[in-house]
């Protein structure tokens, strides 16, 4: 965890505390918010993807090992 300083407009925050029961942490909602801003971000831009930049994106991850990434390249020179 990092602890980072934003600034919002004090209603904005007001009114987000009263969404908190008295047992919920402010910054874990911020964090859950934020991770599923970021997980809605990472399906708009994959729907807005070919196959060819997919498969492009996948061979380049770390957690792809070179027998799946010779797979994918070759799934890869066969996507038109």
């Amino acid at each position: 965890m990092t602890a980072i300083h934003v600034s919002i407009p004090v209603r904005l925050l007001e009114d987000f505390d009263e969404t908190l029961n008295f047992n919920q942490s402010r910054s874990a909602k911020i964090s859950y918010l934020v991770q599923n801003h970021l997980n809605d971000t990472l399906r708009t831009d994959l729907y807005a993807s070919t196959d060819s930049q997919i498969i492009r994106h996948l061979v380049t991850r770390d957690c792809i090992d070179d027998t799946l990434a010779h797979l994918l390249l070759q799934v890869l020179a066969k996507t038109p």
